[in-house]
């Protein structure tokens, strides 16, 4: 009976002991440890990726071709080129006057050509609708043309008369122009890059890199933001209220206004007057 009694009290004893060592193998575990920390490391997202996340759900577009903003990539190029292309309440509201006087004249001639609207905000970007803005490699006008391609689409161009800045008659080049450009390339958007790049350098990229995806182009830094620009200005003119542009401030923009007998103006290197050509740098 004893040894009965005693054998029943050391197979409870070995459970208990069984008991013990399992219980803390568990608590030592690495995995459960791991756990432990990836659910501690969990934080409130930073103020960035709120704004990236922000810029997907809103899926802009150019020439009805979305932004796939699916692409980390280039929902994060997107947001920068936003916050980065950001200008004062008081530029901005030029622009949009100048929008409103220039656009009405260009729309109807980019139709007639059979040319998306939004390429409306080309000269918008370029030359801010500065008929007399220049750059040092020549373009000028509001299309901002090399004065060869200007010729090449039928502008005059020489010391007494230059068409290019003439809106009406740039406009049509610029349309005759993506015309070809669209021949090639068949994608808007790549229409749009290959007139910031020239279409015989951007033709070499998409052969080299063999593809033509222009959002997966290793371009360089202006070519390959040009289109972003492109609907940064669009997503300004036409969503003026957005918090998002009253928010942010500008450090692309230089700011000459401490230095004596310069005004606040834009200031860019790339052109020869003071001009909106500025929100073209990044």
């Amino acid at each position: 009976m004893i040894k009965t009694h005693l054998i029943g009290c050391s197979g409870l004893l070995l459970l208990t002991i069984a008991f013990i060592v399992y219980t803390d193998r568990i608590k030592h575990h690495p995995l459960k440890n791991r756990a432990q920390t990836e659910i501690i490391s969990v934080s409130e997202p930073k103020e960035e990726e709120v704004k990236v996340s922000e810029a997907r759900t809103k899926a802009p577009s150019f020439a009805n071709e979305k932004i796939p903003l699916h692409d980390k990539k280039v929902a994060y190029r997107m947001y920068r080129v936003n916050k980065t292309n950001n200008v004062e309440p008081e530029e901005r509201t030029k622009l949009h006057k100048r929008a409103k006087k220039f656009f009405p004249i260009v729309e109807p001639i980019l139709v007639k050509y059979g040319i998306p609207k939004d390429f409306k905000y080309i000269p918008l970007v370029e030359s801010g609708f500065e008929r007399h803005t220049s750059s040092y490699r020549g373009a000028s006008g509001y299309w901002q043309f090399m004065p060869g391609t200007a010729r090449t689409y039928g502008l005059t161009v020489n010391r007494s008369v230059d068409e290019r800045a003439d809106i009406r008659k740039s406009t049509v080049a610029a349309c005759l122009y993506f015309q070809e450009l669209y021949k090639e390339f068949k994608n808007w958007t790549l229409v749009a890059a290959a007139y910031n790049y020239g279409e015989t350098k951007l033709w070499n990229q998409i052969v080299r890199q063999k593809h033509r995806n222009y959002y997966n182009l290793k371009l360089n830094r202006e070519t390959a933001t040009y289109v972003y620009k492109l609907v940064s200005m669009k997503e300004l003119i036409e969503k003026a209220s957005d918090k998002h542009y009253n928010n942010l401030k500008s450090p692309r923009l230089a700011n000459t206004g401490d230095l004596p007998g310069i005004k606040t103006r834009f200031v860019n290197p790339r052109f020869t007057n003071n001009s909106f050509a500025g929100f073209s740098t990044f």
